[in-house]
């Protein structure tokens, strides 16, 4: 059983994406599988289920004794931005939303060097059981949760403005993860914008159902990020790169092996095997390891325009300078 130490990160400002320096507390947890090597590299890890690496890696068996990385839990991709900004992880992965929010409105420590692309019905509006809402046009006057800076933020801003409506026209509750379980739970939302592992515990629980799912709303790239003075360490660097190629290979085994991953993802988010199982069923696709290309370059921007345009940002973003190819050819097989 792995020791956790639980350290979150405060949110400073009201919410805005810095840290003061170091651990605090706010929303991350801290496992490691083997003691940490003084120059290992700290490796975040975004909530639970498919889209644990750790869990993954050492299912399939890839994570191997002499790549010594510390592994550090978090709720949301925001937290991980907050975390390389201050210097606590060289290596993280997050939606392509919450750079759009640090390159906003502050100066950033990390770069953007690859691409997992993924599922994205797994990213959802849930409502209650017995809930009378059927459509994204009743959510008008209703009490909506989400997680701020994130993919909940930006699907549900589409999913309204799909059916004619604006962020004005409902009542947005940002919430951490926990938090907008608890209310939801409680009935103190009418629906939840959320990811990952939540959805299947409320169904599973509470008889939640999905009301809409991300699908045609989210590019389905997840964005690998690394810390500027990783980037600049040999040692790390070539850390990083031994790591993106573990990580290739962990994302081929588990497209092959998904009744395998189910049955590992079901016991460690504590849903019944069905769940995960018709979570999986509906994937629309699995992770892939993919290099930074002009089109996913072009994807995040399109996203940044839209939070600029809804003016939840407080300037447009060029994401451009946010991106480094330097480990293309190692995504690639050539290096």
């Amino acid at each position: 059983m792995r020791d956790a130490i639980d350290r979150r990160f405060a949110l400073l400002a009201g919410g805005a994406l810095a840290l003061g320096g170091g651990l605090l507390q706010g929303g991350c947890s801290r496992r490691e599988g083997r003691p940490a090597a003084r120059n290992a590299l700290r490796v975040s890890v975004v909530g639970k289920g498919d889209g644990d690496t750790e869990l993954l890696l050492r299912t399939s068996k890839l994570d191997n004794a002499d790549l010594p990385i510390e592994y550090i839990h978090f709720d949301s991709g925001h937290l991980v931005v907050e975390a390389l900004n201050s210097g606590a992880v060289d290596y993280g992965g997050m939606s392509e939303i919450p750079p759009v929010f640090a390159a906003g409105t502050l100066p950033h420590s990390f770069r953007q060097i690859a691409v997992a692309h993924g599922d994205v019905n797994n990213q959802v509006i849930l409502v209650p059981r017995g809930s009378a809402i059927d459509s994204l046009k009743d959510l008008r006057g209703k009490k909506v949760g989400y997680v701020r800076a994130t993919t909940s933020q930006y699907f549900l801003i589409r999913m309204l403005q799909s059916v004619g409506l604006t962020w004005a026209d409902i009542t947005p509750v940002a919430m951490n993860v926990a938090d907008g379980a608890a209310a939801f739970s409680s009935g103190r939302l009418d629906a939840w914008a959320i990811y990952g592992f939540p959805i299947q515990r409320a169904m599973a629980t509470e008889g939640a159902r999905i009301l809409k799912t991300a699908l045609g709303f989210l590019s389905g790239n997840y964005i690998v990020t690394a810390h500027v003075d990783a980037l600049a360490d040999p040692a790390k660097s070539a850390l990083i790169a031994r790591y993106l190629r573990q990580t290739k290979l962990a994302y081929a085994w588990a497209a092959a092996h998904q009744d395998q991953w189910a049955q590992v993802v079901a016991q460690a988010i504590g849903v019944p095997l069905a769940h995960v199982q018709d979570q999986f069923r509906r994937k629309s696709d699995s992770y892939t390891l993919r290099p930074v290309t002009a089109a996913a370059i072009a994807s995040q921007q399109a996203v940044a325009d839209v939070f600029a345009s809804a003016k939840l940002i407080p300037k447009a973003v060029d994401v451009q300078p946010l991106w480094d190819n330097r480990f293309n050819r190692t995504i690639e097989g050539k290096a």
